[in-house]
Order: structure tokens, then sequence, then C-alpha cells
């Protein structure tokens, strides 16, 4: 069995070709087997996502072992055994401040903040001490 397909050719004028249904019919299935396996493999992707959603609301985020301080006191508590330091040198290293703030007591970390860009020393610094005294 045949059908036309009629439509507008580049000239503007009207131009009929004769396709074979069993061509159209071949390509319809073939369209419609994608389409399934389309949203077969949408299906899970949405199923993997509710998975790592459900994963990321149990869980603590990564690099927070600590509780979440809410409160203005808690978050003055959990900054007393820091300070910042500015005006620090370009070729200080975290060695180095350490060791200068060693004297005031036993010192945590040393965080020498550098531009992201760059990778450049700002200029300040973040000291964390083991306790606030």
């Amino acid at each position: 069995m045949r059908s036309s397909t009629v439509c507008r050719g580049p000239d503007g004028l009207i131009q009929a070709s004769w396709v074979s249904s069993v061509v159209l019919q071949k390509e319809l299935e073939a369209f419609k087997a994608r389409v399934r396996e389309t949203e077969e493999e949408a299906e899970k992707l949405k199923e993997l996502q509710n998975e790592v959603e459900k994963q990321m609301t149990m869980s603590p985020p990564p690099g927070n072992a600590g509780p979440v301080i809410t409160s203005t006191e808690e978050q003055t508590e959990a900054d007393a055994p820091s300070i910042c330091v500015g005006n620090v040198d370009y070729g200080a290293t975290a060695e180095e401040l350490e060791a200068h703030f060693h004297g005031c007591g036993s010192v945590n970390r040393v965080t020498i903040f550098c531009d992201k860009f760059s990778g450049r020393p700002k200029g300040f610094a973040y000291t964390e001490f083991s306790n606030s005294q």
C-alpha cells in the first residue's frame, strides 16, 4: 500500500511524493522505541536523584564534624580561641606564624588567605589556638 505526502517545494508549488507505508511504519516504530528508552532513562535518573537527596539530608555536610552553631553566643564561644591577623608579610609561611604565636598558647592551625585566581597571599591570616586563654 502506498500513501502520498503533499508539501510545498522551494518554488512554492505543491509537490506530491509517494512513499511506501511500510517504510513510514518502520520509522514510526523506531521513533516510539527511542521515546520509550528516553522515558526509562529519565525515570532511572529521577530515582538516583531521590536517593542522593535522601543521603544528603541524613548525613552532615562533608568536613563538618562539629555541631551546627546557631546562636550568637555559641558563635562567639566557637571563635574565642582564634584570631585574624592583618598586615602579614606576603612571604610569610604558616610555620613562621605558628612559631611567632607559640608564646600565646598552643596553635592548632594557621591559615593564610590567598587570592583564588593568582594564588598569592592577601596579607591576612587566621590563627586557631587549642584554648581561648
